[in-house]
């Protein structure tokens, strides 16, 4: 190949981003997020949202973004959830599951031809709710003891509220390990596996996607881990002096994704 035949375009990047703390903050929000999508679809780039969280479904979610201001097909939004249920297809298809979590969780389980069931389940399977029972933990104990596999959506300790922080999976996982001596395999952020599974659902590669994220500890290392270029918001959970406490560093820091518009295309460029 000689210089007149060397390629001049670079691919075009692809976009995963977290919701709270990027998009939208509380139910409010965060200034220039719609700027920057509307430039997303614009330009034709593809990206996905994604969020921890496995109380909504798509749907749902949609429908809150909208009240925000932001416009987001469902299709465009990956949830915890759905990753879980991604991972149980490919694990065991058609199997069944104990579920201690609400509709977004129970819909995607469904949606894959799971059976839910509390009588001798595949797997016990944790996710967000806020109406977690003293009933439906012992009997996720219980099942657990008995050798049912031990999933959980995600790893958050805790999650905010207008109130404060509320419980959330992680915490509930840890009462069910300290129960049982058996550990959950957690499937959301920051395991990579929820960042590759939405990679496959926008048909994306990994050398040319963006991940932008407020946390250190799971969007920006499992960005990192999935082989991703990452952009941290300091519109959420991080701040820059909470940086320097971390062995690994984002590729680029920025105040929020209104930084981004006008960019998209190169992000990385001074």
């Amino acid at each position: 190949m000689n210089a007149d035949d060397t390629p001049t375009d670079t691919p075009a990047w692809n976009y995963l981003m977290d919701m709270d703390g990027v998009l939208v903050h509380e139910n409010s929000l965060v200034p220039g997020a719609d700027r920057f999508l509307d430039e997303l679809r614009a330009e034709r780039i593809p990206f996905m949202v994604l969020t921890n969280n496995s109380i909504r479904t798509p749907r749902d979610l949609r429908a809150r973004l909208l009240r925000t201001g932001l416009d987001v097909p469902e299709e465009s939004i990956w949830t915890s959830a759905l990753a879980t249920a991604t991972f149980l297809a490919s694990q065991r298809p058609g199997g069944s599951a104990y579920v201690v979590g609400e509709s977004g969780l129970t819909t995607a389980l469904h949606d894959i031809g799971y059976v839910l069931t509390d009588t001798d389940p595949d797997y016990v399977v944790l996710g967000e709710t806020r109406t977690y029972s003293f009933e439906a933990i012992t009997t996720a104990i219980r099942l657990v003891e008995r050798g049912a596999r031990f999933i959980a959506t995600n790893p958050d300790p805790t999650g905010p509220s207008l109130d404060g922080s509320l419980p959330a999976t992680g915490s509930v996982a840890a009462l069910i390990t300290r129960a049982t001596g058996r550990d959950p395999y957690f499937v959301g952020k920051p395991n990579a596996l929820m960042m590759r599974s939405a990679l496959r659902a926008i048909g994306a590669h990994s050398e040319h996607t963006l991940m932008i994220g407020d946390r250190m500890d799971t969007d920006i290392v499992c960005g990192l881990e999935a082989g991703l270029q990452t952009v941290l918001v300091l519109t959420g959970i991080s701040s820059r002096e909470s940086v320097e406490l971390y062995p690994y560093r984002p590729t680029r820091v920025v105040e929020s994704v209104a930084d981004l518009v006008g960019r998209t295309t190169r992000p990385f460029d001074d």
